[in-house]
């Protein structure tokens, strides 16, 4: 049991130095610039001392007229130390700042390109919440906290030192009793320390609970109003925000419970050292203006020691941050091992050779054994019941989803063996679920690699997706913008943009995963125009929940728990009187 809990330790000692190490690897790159703020840093700190080390001969021999240039030389001195003491604090802050600020820059995008770089699975099985509070809250607590640490480290430990030089110089028997009683405020410190890091860590997992309450109250506002769910969001937002005040408070304690132990300790140390000056005193061992540098000295050094020990909290929330940011940053991107590419245009054969398919922690396999070649140019549909498993096999087309065994060939070549550009190059999408991103109508026809597309060949996108006229219409033409998550369009005309950006792109093999299914009998007649002139001439895999809409396909598929169970054409499959007959009458009786 023992040794469990000393290998733990150990392990726990490994990753702190590992998350040091990382984070100060980022703060060194920029290592000149926190060189001259550390000089900088240096310099006001050697400025306090020499504050106290003026009370004595100010006491001793200014006051008494001894020295009568002390009326004007201590007060100059006095001027020329605070203002060097301010220049040097303005300008090693701003430069910290600075660095601070590129390595909150770099560390953002890391984690950015990792967030892009991430598996489709791996996006779903990842907390949107806790992504978002890395990005806004983790990643500016490392970068923050990093150069404070060396501000505080740097300054406090040099005031502290030399502090405790101008004691032992004005009497080495008093510093004994204040070096004997400093380290007591350490140990108090450090028992509070790992109740401030497990407050800290449940802290951050309790923010991204709330980020993830209040987007999903925003993003779904409507249902909320309409289905009258303002108790129930206001009940979980009470909880998750009441939890997060209980963490503060918790956290508020250590810390107050933390400075007050300290001054004690330290209070008694001042008791003992009062005691044994006047002792001196009256053996004639001390002067007063030595007395009185030692105070200045000695009540100087309270505020570093107690930041240098409040500065063991915020290391701690350092870390746990770091911990987040660099769980980001590490986590395995989407496998592209693949090295060929495409050397000549594709003719868009698909072949799907005995596909099986299980999602981790699931009891039965999604697709089992399961067998298709799609011809060049040819239009299949694939239907049947939720659930049967037709999305997850055309994911496994783009390499969204991975088959447990099996192989999926484009044109005879396996889709591992290409890389993921060279693969996703040669496949156009259009979904239920259009994806629109905040920009003009033609950044969003032409995006990403299209990005070069002249404004002609936008418009002739926008042509054949019948909403040219509409674009045209508007005051800005192609250049409006859109608006966050296209709401100033209908549900139609994101359909149809989808397609135009299809279009463009001119891609051999195209996906349509129920991309009339939410649509109204006046869009979808419109937008299955402009989806008959996308898929003229590709090779077309569609899912279709609607069976009105696939009656023109080349094949349908039908599948049924994991398996094919029927393929035809149309009017085949209904003389078949089998499971897609069952299903079609089933929605004919419905509509």
């Amino acid at each position: 049991m023992k040794s469990d809990s000393s290998a733990q330790a150990t392990h726990s000692d490994a990753v702190k130095f590992d998350l040091w190490r990382r984070i100060y690897t980022r703060v060194g790159a920029y290592w000149k610039v926190v060189a001259i703020a550390v000089a900088l840093v240096s310099v006001s700190a050697a400025t306090q001392p020499t504050l106290a080390v003026i009370m004595k001969p100010l006491l001793d021999e200014g006051f008494s007229g001894a020295k009568p240039s002390y009326m004007w030389s201590i007060p100059l001195a006095v001027i020329g130390l605070m203002l060097l003491r301010g220049i040097t604090t303005f300008a090693s802050s701003y430069l910290l700042s600075w660095v601070a600020q590129n390595v909150l820059l770099g560390l953002r995008k890391e984690m950015f390109d990792r967030l892009l770089g991430l598996s489709d699975e791996e996006f779903k099985r990842s907390d949107s919440g806790r992504l978002l509070n890395r990005f806004t809250i983790d990643a500016g607590t490392v970068a923050g906290r990093a150069t404070d640490v060396i501000t505080v480290v740097v300054r406090e430990t040099l005031v502290v030192l030399a502090l405790l030089v101008v004691l032992l110089y004005m009497s080495w028997q008093l510093t004994l009793i204040v070096i004997v009683m400093l380290p007591i405020s350490t140990v108090i410190a450090r028992i509070f320390i790992r109740r401030l890091r497990l407050i800290n860590r449940e802290t951050i997992g309790m923010n991204a609970e709330l980020t993830r309450v209040v987007r999903e109250g925003i993003e779904g506002q409507r249902v909320v109003k309409l289905f009258d769910g303002y108790k129930r969001e206001s009940k979980r937002f009470d909880y998750v925000n009441g939890r997060l005040r209980r963490f503060a408070m918790r956290a508020a304690s250590a810390d107050a419970a933390m400075s007050p132990l300290s001054q004690f300790s330290i209070a008694l140390s001042v008791a003992a050292v009062i005691a044994v000056a006047l002792y001196q005193a009256n053996h004639g061992n001390l002067t007063v203006g030595s007395f009185a540098a030692f105070m200045a000295a000695l009540g100087q050094i309270f505020d570093p020691v107690k930041r240098l020990t409040n500065i063991a909290s915020s290391m701690q929330r350092m870390l746990i941050s770091a911990e987040s940011v660099f769980t980001l940053i590490d986590q395995k991107p989407e496998d592209d091992t693949g090295t060929r590419t495409f050397d000549k245009p594709v003719a868009g054969r698909i072949e799907l050779r005995n596909i099986t398919h299980r999602f981790p922690n699931a009891v039965t396999d999604t697709l089992a054994s399961v067998s298709l070649v799609v011809e060049p140019g040819e239009t299949v549909a694939l239907v049947g019941r939720s659930g049967s498993g037709k999305t997850t096999l055309v994911n496994m087309i783009p390499r969204f989803v991975t088959p447990n065994t099996g192989d999926v060939l484009i044109d005879g070549v396996e889709v591992r063996d290409l890389t993921l550009r060279s693969l996703r190059h040669q496949l156009s999408l259009v979904s239920q679920d259009v994806v629109l991103f905040e920009g003009t109508i033609g950044e969003n026809v032409g995006y990403g690699a299209l990005s070069e597309a002249s404004n002609e060949l936008i418009h002739d996108a926008l042509a054949a997706a019948n909403l040219l006229e509409f674009v045209q219409g508007l005051p800005q033409g192609i250049d409006t913008h859109v608006g966050e998550n296209a709401n100033q369009l209908s549900g139609g005309q994101r359909q149809r943009l989808a397609i135009a950006r299809a279009l463009i792109k001119n891609a051999p093999i195209l996906i349509l995963d129920e991309a009339t299914s939410a649509l109204d009998s006046e869009s979808e007649r419109q937008v299955q125009d402009s989806l008959e002139r996308l898929m003229k001439g590709r090779t077309t895999l569609v899912i279709a929940h609607r069976l009105s809409t696939v009656q023109k396909a080349d094949r349908i598929v039908v599948l049924d728990a994991g398996r094919i169970v029927e393929q035809g054409g149309h009017q085949e499959l209904l003389d078949l009187n089998g499971l897609y007959a069952s299903l079609y009458r089933m929605q004919f009786r419905e509509d």
